[in-house]
């Protein structure tokens, strides 16, 4: 893969690149060109097609994924590239992150740990349901991995509804960590289907908009669809367990109705642990975005703690293993000196 920030002027090249915008256009002497515009996730590059109807160039469209072969020239003090060759490029000849905004992060790293969450949960059942996708339906995991969490409003960027899944489930491991009640394996099934309905009801990128389904369902219940499937094919799934799954299933920061009660109760134990006051207005909770990150940090925070104390009395007897050898080497310190000077 050549990134664009990459290229240079002389060079001929081969590469996909994502084909942001086209535009024909004609030459001062009426001779048919297009404009094209590439993008991968480090900047874009303006493209020229002077010989539009020449065989090497294929039929393609905007947006489209597109293998380019030409020159990289300089023009009025801007890389451009002269196209000989065109081509659409096929699934799997490119990775859509390279071509779009994408997580900072690892998106193996993050999905090996949020595949740790689910190896924790011991329920049979809600056990199978996360394997059904997350283990066992390769295309589903390729999607879930480079898909975003939203259009534009929270993690809007490929690997973005990992990221968000992963912090979800981080903050169901904290309440569980303080609250012996909670329902462990049904919170981080939960947590971790609470938003798979997003691979449908957004299309991938580098369109990330709302399909059909996604304007005339939306991604609950797609979600709950989903989780419909993968209950049919678990025998003897128990019912009551199946509604309290679905049930938990819920949208970013919006409270379901009838739960506005235990929602004022939870948010006041946040408000509490994390120092600022957490404000509900026409059932959603406000700031989501934000508040999510300060729940992450939180949650390292008290890791972090929790790995200080674990080591506290090493640590208090490694200083004082210090503290007494250096003593022991003061205190001999004259004598040492005076055998010098003998």
């Amino acid at each position: 893969m050549r990134f664009i920030d990459g290229l240079c002027e002389g060079e001929t090249i081969r590469n996909v690149y994502l084909c942001k915008g086209k535009r024909s256009a004609e030459t001062r002497n009426g001779k048919p060109y297009d404009n094209l515009i590439l993008q991968d996730k480090t900047g874009t590059l303006d493209g020229k097609v002077w010989d539009p109807n020449s065989q090497g160039i294929a039929d393609y469209d905007e947006k489209d994924f597109i293998e380019v072969f030409g020159d990289v020239i300089n023009y009025n003090g801007n890389l451009q590239l002269n196209i000989r060759q065109i081509r659409k490029a096929q699934e799997g000849e490119y990775i859509p992150a390279d071509y779009m905004p994408s997580t900072e992060k690892s998106v193996d790293g993050m999905y090996e740990e949020l595949l740790s969450y689910g190896r924790q949960i011991s329920n049979p059942y809600l056990r199978g349901v996360i394997e059904y996708y997350f283990e066992k339906d390769e295309k589903f995991i390729r999607i879930f991995k480079g898909h975003s969490a939203a259009k534009s409003v929270h993690h809007g960027f490929a690997g973005g509804l990992l990221e968000h899944t992963l912090s979800v489930v981080k903050f169901c491991e904290y309440m569980v960590g303080q609250y012996d009640i909670l329902n462990k394996d049904l919170l981080y099934t939960a947590a971790m289907c609470h938003d798979i309905g997003k691979t449908i009801e957004l299309s991938p990128f580098p369109e990330n908009d709302y399909t059909d389904d996604g304007q005339l369902l939306g991604h609950i219940i797609i979600g709950i669809e989903m989780i419909d499937d993968a209950i049919r094919e678990i025998p003897e799934f128990p019912k009551q367990l199946a509604s309290e799954l679905k049930e938990n299933v819920d949208t970013n920061g919006k409270i379901k109705k009838g739960y506005e009660d235990r929602a004022e109760v939870i948010t006041g134990i946040l408000s509490n642990a994390l120092g600022e006051e957490i404000t509900i207005t026409d059932g959603v909770i406000e700031n989501y975005k934000k508040l999510s990150q300060s729940i992450d940090d939180m949650i390292q925070k008290k890791k972090a703690e929790s790995t200080l104390n674990a080591y506290d009395s090493s640590y208090k007897e490694a200083i004082q293993g210090q503290m007494e050898a250096f003593s022991e080497k003061n205190r001999r310190q004259p004598l040492v000196l005076q055998i010098h000077l003998q």
